[in-house]
């Protein structure tokens, strides 16, 4: 059985939607609804989601973390994908993610950045170069997050995941650290809002401090 672990927070515009295409191509979606305080949670139902509760807002890391827990019980899970659940990407992508385990342990999508609005083209242009630099890869795109692994590959690694925005560098980090093979796939992506740019400036600052601290104890471990 392969599964879809979706963190949602006040998504009851789209979650339905997203269950929908989820289930039409094989997958069986689980929400983890992360306090949101709309018909999140009930629309995810309607849909035929399994549903995973917080109470309160913990972030995307914590309620992947959450999902990971779950599927800890799951004896017959062979492949995981992580999606978003405002459709920012499309669920029938993660069909091409899922045939790359076929010879890898996690497969990332990988953006047409000329698709993305410029501040966000900027921030993961930081991001992916600095992230390269320090770890000597050459990832086109570090901050995807429509992601799949394998079960083995995620149980290896579910520890050292963090939560916010550094959740897709950590991920990678935590693949290279237990010699996972890593593939990336072109996929599609839809921005439907922009961040402020304060609050975007922050959010940039906050992944980069990230890259570079982990980078250099990367470095002097080799």
């Amino acid at each position: 059985m392969d599964v879809a672990l979706i963190p949602a927070f006040n998504e009851e515009k789209t979650i339905y939607e997203v269950v929908r295409r989820v289930k039409k191509i094989g997958l069986t979606p689980i929400i983890i609804n992360d306090g949101s305080t709309d018909k999140t949670s009930e629309m995810a139902k309607r849909a035929g989601a399994i549903v995973i509760e917080h109470e309160r807002n913990k972030g995307k890391g914590e309620a992947l973390k959450t999902g990971f827990e779950y599927l800890r019980n799951l004896k017959n899970v062979e492949n995981v994908v992580l999606i978003d659940a405002d459709l920012q990407y499309l669920p029938e992508s993660s069909l091409k993610l899922l045939e790359c385990l076929k010879d890898a342990d996690i497969a990332f999508g990988a953006r047409d950045f000329s698709k993305i609005p410029l501040r966000h083209r900027l921030g993961n242009l930081v991001w992916r170069n600095s992230f390269n630099l320090f770890f000597r890869t050459n990832f086109v795109d570090t901050n995807c997050g429509l992601i799949s692994l394998r079960k083995n590959a995620l149980e290896k690694i579910k520890d050292g995941i963090h939560g916010g925005y550094i959740v897709e560098n950590s991920i990678l980090l935590q693949a290279l650290k237990n010699k996972l093979k890593v593939k990336q796939v072109p996929v599609e992506v839809r921005y439907k809002k922009k961040s402020g740019f304060l609050r975007g400036i922050r959010v940039v600052l906050g992944v980069l401090f990230f890259i570079v601290k982990e980078g250099i104890k990367f470095r002097l471990s080799k």
